[in-house]
């Protein structure tokens, strides 16, 4: 079932509103009017609301997505498969932002701002990423033979790296910007631009935006493939990364203190990775689905709970880090 140009309508609708609510109705002021740091409490409210919006999307798609009850349940598996791989990368993504934060002194009543235009920027990047995607395999279907090596190597280097910190200031784009931007010396609020002795400059939260942005793109590489391996539905995929990046900005706040406990979380992401990029591999050589879409799923999430759980045990004890 392909979906009708009124699914995408009402559901980018949905997620624009959303956005908008979260910015605006929701976003917490200080008493001169400027953003107010996000508390764990809230933050992580609404990283349940948005998981809990996830399961209701399954579930509409399970009651009326399809022609048949097969295929409502196949697609609705193939959404929530995708939602996990998704989700369980994005949680990567916080150890670069928490890195990203620190490096450059953002105070935490900015964080919130940088993430919501990042996570905006992510959103389109993906889109596009998505439909070009889905182009590529209905034209050339070997192309998934290409992004099943891929993800089996982004796997194993993924291991390889798993106990080194990055450093998301070393990055050829930040230096290039810094040698012929103009970038003011501090920050100016919470402005991404100002205005100084007539010439317009960038501050350094804007360098900070650049650099989520390219981190989300360097993280897509993986992800975006990974749920091809799902589903090639570009319905499916493109909902399921939404709802998976919905929730990152939220999910940042609650777990920025905690995410340096979550030491095997790398090792369990590689791992995924590689079995994706091998279910991808067996089912193009099988001519369909070798490996059912429910057993990835299992899979998946057993490796994720399992990694996040050993993580914890082991760090138990260790104090929380306070966000800037």
């Amino acid at each position: 079932m392909e979906a009708s140009i009124w699914f995408w309508v009402i559901f980018n609708a949905v997620v624009l509103g959303l956005l908008l609510l979260d910015l605006g109705v929701f976003a917490r002021k200080d008493a001169n009017g400027d953003p107010a740091p996000v508390p764990v409490k809230t933050a992580l409210i609404k990283s349940a609301a948005y998981v809990g919006l996830a399961l209701l999307f399954f579930g509409w798609l399970r009651m009326s997505y399809g022609l048949t009850p097969e295929e409502r349940s196949a697609k609705s598996l193939e959404f929530l498969t995708g939602y996990v791989i998704e989700w369980s990368l994005s949680v990567d993504n916080i150890f670069v932002f928490v890195l990203l934060f620190a490096k450059f002194g953002v105070p935490a009543a900015y964080q919130h701002r940088v993430l919501f235009w990042g996570i905006l920027g992510a959103l389109v990047m993906r889109g596009i990423m998505i439909l070009v995607g889905t182009a590529l395999i209905r034209e050339f279907d070997w192309v998934m033979i290409i992004f099943g090596l891929f993800l089996v190597y982004s796997g194993w280097a993924m291991l390889r790296a798993a106990d080194e910190e990055p450093d998301p200031t070393n990055n050829p784009v930040l230096g290039w910007m810094r040698r012929h931007l103009p970038v003011t010396d501090t920050f100016r609020g919470k402005n991404f631009s100002v205005v100084e002795n007539g010439k317009r400059m960038l501050t350094p939260l804007a360098l900070v935006l650049v650099l989520v942005e390219l981190t989300d793109l360097l993280f897509a590489l993986d992800s975006i493939p990974a749920i091809f391996a799902v589903s090639t539905d570009p319905f499916i995929v493109y909902t399921a990364n939404v709802f998976a990046i919905l929730g990152l900005r939220a999910m940042y706040f609650a777990l920025a203190g905690i995410i340096h406990r979550f030491k095997y979380l790398k090792h369990g992401l590689a791992i995924v990775l590689m079995i994706v990029g091998v279910k991808m591999l067996a089912n193009w050589f099988a001519g369909g689905k070798a490996v059912p879409v429910e057993y990835a799923l299992m899979v998946t999430a057993a490796i994720i709970a399992g990694s996040i759980a050993l993580s914890l045990w082991k760090t138990r004890g260790e104090k929380e880090e306070p966000i800037l």
